[in-house]
């Protein structure tokens, strides 16, 4: 039993090498080519498919009204932090605070952390803010509206994923699952962090 979810966290955090979400360079079709950009982008970044999945697992997690208030609220804040990002509002640490969602949220999940409201979902909101200012600057210039409403749709799913797979995880046994993806999300943040992903 042990073994197999070693094997889940050295898959996970061993996946791939496509953390490096942040080229600098923003999409430059136009109309549906940038949508489908912004569709797809969330999938190819590591930090951000982790983080957004993670806020998904966290909330099932906790339950009751935060199964649906914390992937409400990154999507929400994530979308103002884009429009900053977009029309060139500086933000402070954006990487830094992207690699911290990732490493927060994966030991909230670790630790099965059932924090109220009034913490996480604050807490949640400044790492949509982070994920959001990063994508919205890429895309400023290149229809960015566009390559945003991909980019917000993409999370929904992965929230929803994340929600999906975390109810399914949910019961005595399936819990020691749950918390060890948890585990693996902060390991491949750490691992992030000192470049082996």
């Amino acid at each position: 039993m042990k073994t197999r979810y070693a094997g889940l966290a050295i898959l996970l955090a061993s996946a791939s090498r496509l953390v490096l979400a942040h080229t600098g360079s923003a999409p430059h079709a136009h109309g549906e080519s940038v949508f489908l950009s912004g569709l797809t982008h969330p999938f190819f970044g590591l930090d951000h498919l982790l983080a957004m999945l993670a806020v998904g697992l966290w909330a099932a997690q906790a339950g009751g009204r935060a199964a649906w208030a914390l992937p409400a609220a990154f999507l929400s804040v994530m979308a103002l932090g884009g429009a900053l990002g977009l029309n060139g509002v500086e933000l402070p640490l954006v990487e830094a605070g992207i690699l911290a969602s990732v490493f927060v949220l994966g030991l909230a999940i670790l630790f099965a952390m059932k924090a109220p409201l009034y913490a996480s979902l604050p807490l949640v909101a400044l790492f949509a803010l982070f994920h959001g200012h990063a994508h919205g600057a890429e895309a400023a210039g290149h229809s960015g509206w566009a390559y945003g409403a991909g980019f917000v749709l993409a999370t929904a799913m992965l929230h929803g994923a994340g929600v999906g797979l975390g109810l399914a995880l949910r019961g005595e046994r399936k819990t020691y699952a749950l918390r060890a993806a948890g585990g693996a999300v902060a390991a491949a943040a750490v691992l992030m962090a000192v470049g082996w992903l």
